[in-house]
């Protein structure tokens, strides 16, 4: 018997045993699944936590660049950019790098020592009168039978010698009822920066009414019945128009304006006070029983710098963090004051080169017996007069006047509809006429 035979077939290439041809495509679909798993594990998260942890942060900061973008672009952030990012940041956060950046760049911007003047900076006095006058000019009444306020004495120069016409009063903006309402003088701040000139406007309070105009950065919230842009039926009496206080997170007080408690006001706090008559002052605030119905409006900024006709006691002009931590106040900036006088007028101090001991001096020497400390920092600063050609003329950036031809935004500020914070105008009294 003979043994089974045991047939052995070769199968065909590709099936069963692979072949050479096989071979190849099992390693190229191993190779392909190879690199569709590295594909995978590099975009899998954790893969890069660097990179995916700074895509996360940029996706989740996107509100913020686009705030800063839009901050970048805002003037009433200031007319500068590194202005307006200093204001972002402070409202943001970074106050603190604010400051220390500011109190850096002005540490090597130190104002001139000595020098005198540019020609024209103080200019000829307009009348025969000494710069060194210590009694008041009585007026006659208007049409109306008002009474203005006597004019003021010129201001005595901290330097000397005098220049002509320096601390000269001459009369500016719309004559009220055929009076002068405003008069500026200009004279150097003290005895050191004697190339520098700031000016001083006296507002006839008779004649003249306040009004504080409200923003919606300062202070906030609204809507306001008076807010920028400066309407034609107020510019028909506008006389004259200037800056108001700090941002409200840096003013220590409060705010209240049409029957509206703002931010709640703060007892002692220095407050510029406007009533329903017009009437307005500069004060201490006596608290919560103060606010009567004749009170329309409050505007505090920190505490008194000027009272009983005098510096409040303790100034130091390196102070830090009274007055105006903002721009550090080691240094000499550009800073605004207003106070109100023995016999009711307001006076308004503003320029540069001051410290708060300077801006103090100046105010009691145009006669202010209670002064607070208003805004600072070049962008801020700003008083501006109007004068239309006829009588009952619309106020308007194209006859306005800066008091110092280098104040930031002009006369135009104020009729800006994009200007977001608060300021005070001064405008003819009810039933008194202006004239051209």
């Amino acid at each position: 018997m003979s043994a089974p035979t045991v047939e052995t077939t070769r199968p065909p290439d590709g099936a069963g045993a692979p072949g050479r041809r096989g071979a190849r495509r099992h390693s190229s679909s191993r190779s392909s699944r190879r690199r569709e798993r590295r594909l995978a594990r590099r975009t899998l998260p954790g893969r890069h936590p660097v990179a995916t942890t700074a895509l996360v942060v940029l996706v989740a900061l996107t509100p913020v660049w686009v705030s800063f973008g839009d901050a970048l672009g805002n003037p009433g952030l200031g007319s500068s950019l590194p202005a307006r990012v200093a204001e972002w940041f402070r409202e943001h956060g970074g106050a603190s790098i604010v400051v220390e950046a500011e109190r850096i760049w002005y540490t090597h911007h130190q104002p001139p020592i000595g020098g005198r003047p540019a020609p024209g900076a103080i200019p000829a006095a307009p009348r025969a009168t000494s710069a060194t006058a210590v009694a008041s000019t009585p007026r006659p009444g208007t049409a109306r039978g008002v009474v203005p306020l006597p004019e003021p004495a010129d201001i005595v120069p901290f330097a000397h010698p005098a220049i002509p016409g320096e601390g000269v009063w001459h009369a500016m903006g719309r004559p009220v009822d055929g009076h002068p309402a405003v008069y500026e003088a200009f004279l150097r701040p003290d005895a050191i920066h004697t190339s520098l000139v700031v000016g001083v406007a006296w507002m006839d309070t008779k004649l003249l009414a306040a009004r504080l105009y409200s923003g919606s950065s300062i202070p906030g919230g609204g809507p306001y019945p008076y807010t920028a842009p400066i309407l034609p039926g107020a510019a028909r009496t506008l006389v004259s128009a200037f800056n108001a206080g700090f941002l409200m997170s840096n003013a220590n007080g409060g705010y209240y304006t049409d029957h509206k408690m703002v931010l709640p006001l703060r007892t002692g706090a220095a407050s510029f006070v406007e009533y329903r008559n017009g009437d307005a002052t500069v004060e201490a605030w006596p608290g919560p029983s103060a606010l009567t119905p004749d009170v329309v409006s409050v505007r505090q900024n920190l505490n008194l710098l000027v009272a009983g006709g005098h510096p409040v006691p303790g100034l130091n002009a390196n102070d830090t963090t009274v007055w105006g931590a903002t721009l550090g106040n080691q240094v000499y900036v550009w800073r605004s004051g207003l106070g109100v006088t023995r016999d009711g007028a307001l006076v308004y101090v503003g320029g540069p080169g001051l410290n708060i001991t300077s801006l103090a001096a100046l105010l009691v020497r145009a006669g202010a017996v209670r002064a607070m400390e208003l805004d600072i920092n070049t962008d801020w600063v700003n008083y501006s007069t109007y004068r239309p050609s006829s009588p009952t003329g619309l106020a308007a950036p194209s006859n306005g006047t800066p008091m110092l031809p280098q104040m930031s935004g002009g006369p135009a500020r104020y009729f800006a509809s994009w200007w977001t914070r608060d300021f005070i105008t001064m405008s003819a009294r009810p039933g008194l006429s202006g004239t051209g």
